[in-house]
């Protein structure tokens, strides 16, 4: 953390995708080294997966698979690379991406920029399996003819390198894609990509928005579990615009960060509600501390992911937050952190 507060004045004179990129590429450069041990009662089973920590990596800051393995050794439980598409694609022009400093805040606008699925899968065909669980998120090209047809192409073939594929029909960047959600167009996806599933495939998540109407939770757990998903990500980046103090705070994309934690908070509740508890949930969305994630466990989570709190507190933060919820569970009285799972 010393390290991070001493650099990020540097970092942050960049502009926000260059440092990015040079990020990547000293993450790429460093010297591999295993993954750390986590205390035991962090260690919790979903879709049939162990995971050693409830602290994963979100989607977007790997977008093309090559450091995966390097945030595993940071500290992250599991880590979720893409969103990537079939077809390699520029996404948005930009500017695309913003800092809100005084929001500790993120507005991104890159349309599923993606080296495509061929690339994405021989990176991470590579990679030595044993040193962690990666998911990948998949999405759809901008201009394709047929989006359902795309996911389905995407659960084919990103499911050999996969230890669980995400849907995301919830990011912003990507014209009318959020429309994916509505029941019937979801109820058509969801039927595309149980066909393009394997047996022995890897269990298959769906990422939702914090952006929805009353009534939307109850529709996408029905056709959830009538598809046999195996756990939710709730939540992705807002397109609504809470009280924010940047001069960026006008720019258009998806707003993630400390603003999102309430949305993202009371969307997670809603659709714990409509599970009944019969639907794994993932937490995401405004998570920077363990209070924060402990606070999302107890609301239903039985993960979390965070990506732009990274940001502003640098990469020791998916350590820091799995100490501090093991100081909880053993504070409360919890033997493992599926006890405490929905007891709020």
């Amino acid at each position: 953390m010393r390290l991070y507060e001493t650099l990020r004045p540097l970092i942050f004179r960049l502009d926000p995708e260059r440092a990015h990129g040079l990020t990547i590429a000293a993450l790429k450069a460093a010297p591999r080294r295993p993954p750390p041990s986590f205390a035991p009662e962090l260690a919790s089973t979903l879709a049939g997966l162990r995971f050693p920590s409830p602290v994963g990596l979100a989607a977007g800051f790997d977008k093309h698979g090559e450091v995966a393995g390097a945030m595993l050794a940071l500290g992250f439980g599991f880590v979720e690379v893409g969103t990537v598409t079939p077809l390699a694609q520029s996404g948005n022009p930009g500017p695309r991406l913003f800092r809100l400093r005084e929001d500790a805040a993120v507005i991104n606008r890159f349309g599923f920029n993606s080296h495509g699925q061929a690339e994405v899968l021989k990176r991470l065909s590579r990679r030595d399996r044993r040193h962690g669980l990666v998911g990948v998120n998949i999405g759809a090209n901008k201009d394709s003819g047929d989006r359902i047809a795309d996911y389905a192409e995407g659960v084919r073939r990103m499911a050999p390198a996969a230890d669980y594929l995400t849907i995301n029909i919830s990011s912003p960047n990507t014209p009318g894609l959020r429309q994916l959600q509505d029941e019937g167009a979801l109820r058509e996806l969801l039927a595309a990509v149980g066909d393009a599933r394997s047996a022995d495939g890897p269990p298959v998540f769906l990422k939702v928005a914090p952006d929805l109407a009353e009534h939307e939770p109850g529709q996408i757990v029905r056709a959830a579990l009538d598809y046999q998903i195996d756990a939710l990500i709730v939540s992705n980046t807002t397109v609504s615009r809470p009280p924010l103090r940047s001069q960026h705070a006008g720019e258009s994309g998806g707003l993630s960060g400390a603003p999102l934690r309430p949305l993202a908070l009371d969307a997670l509740r809603r659709f714990r509600s409509a599970s009944r508890g019969q639907l794994p949930l993932i937490g995401a969305g405004g998570i920077g501390s363990a209070d924060d994630a402990w606070e999302r466990i107890r609301a239903g989570a039985s993960l979390v992911q965070l990506y732009s709190a990274m940001i502003y507190q640098g990469p020791a933060i998916a350590r820091r937050i799995a100490h501090g919820l093991a100081e909880r569970l053993r504070q409360a009285g919890y033997r493992s952190i599926a006890e405490a799972v929905g007891t709020e």
